[in-house]
């Protein structure tokens, strides 16, 4: 019977293990290891951990979105959604970073492997969730951008926390890291509608597409803080909870 491949990684850091090419293309490329099971299983394995983390948050995250269904007067969690990044995409940032592609580099350098986006009804629900998620005693925050109060230069906004949750496994508990995206609904519309239109790379993009997206961003923007307003003057939602 081939050893734990999770036991295994954690605990023989020193065996860097290196990637090997894997099929026609050459950047898409998985790891070499010694144990018995064949490239493309012990790919799953991995990506196996990371997709516990997800897991783990999400039902943490039901947890609370029943709560506030039937507890409060009403839900800051308007919809939530968890991915895995694809190889092509993990072996992408690596190169554009740099990094070798060792699976060590890509568990200890790649942080947002696992990911779950968490859309709101206002500005100050982002930051509710936010802190009822990091005050769980299983879940550590290990870094923060706040892209609200300080927008890309594109108009991207949204708040990004990549933190480690505890998974259980039948033999260990181990440390997962996950990054958890946090928007508003008018800020995920931009996001998503501005990801449609920069999907096809070949597509050329003007320097006065550029400035009608940052408008369109603006102008989401404008309408965050409006609603908000309302919000508060309702007392929907907390001015307490503003920002981190």
């Amino acid at each position: 019977m081939s050893t734990n491949i999770l036991k295994k990684l954690w605990n023989n850091k020193k065996d860097d293990q290196t990637f090997v090419e894997l099929g026609e293309e050459p950047e898409l490329r998985l790891p070499q290891t010694n144990d018995e099971l064949d490239l493309d299983k012990q790919y799953k394995q991995i990506m196996f951990f990371y997709e516990s983390g997800a897991h783990q948050l999400m039902a943490k995250l039901e947890i609370l979105n029943k709560e506030f269904q039937f507890c409060n007067d009403r839900n800051p969690i308007e919809n939530v959604k968890s991915r895995i990044k694809t190889r092509e995409s993990i072996v992408r940032k690596m190169k554009k970073q740099g990094l070798p592609l060792t699976y060590n580099h890509m568990m200890n350098q790649i942080r947002d492997i696992a990911g779950v986006r968490i859309i709101c009804p206002f500005i100050t629900d982002v930051y509710q969730v936010a802190r009822l998620l990091i005050s769980q005693p299983d879940v550590e925050l290990a870094d923060i951008k706040d892209y609200i109060r300080n927008p890309k230069e594109n108009g991207y906004r949204s708040l990004h926390m990549i933190v480690t949750v505890e998974v259980r496994f039948s033999d260990m508990v181990r440390k997962v890291p996950v990054e958890i995206q946090l928007r508003t609904i008018a800020m995920n519309f931009w996001a998503s509608t501005e990801h449609q239109l920069r999907y096809k790379k070949e597509r050329i993009f003007t320097d006065e597409m550029h400035r009608q997206l940052k408008e369109c961003a603006d102008i989401m923007a404008e309408a965050d803080e409006k609603m908000q307003k309302l919000a508060e003057n309702l007392n929907v939602s907390d001015v307490e909870n503003l920002y981190w």
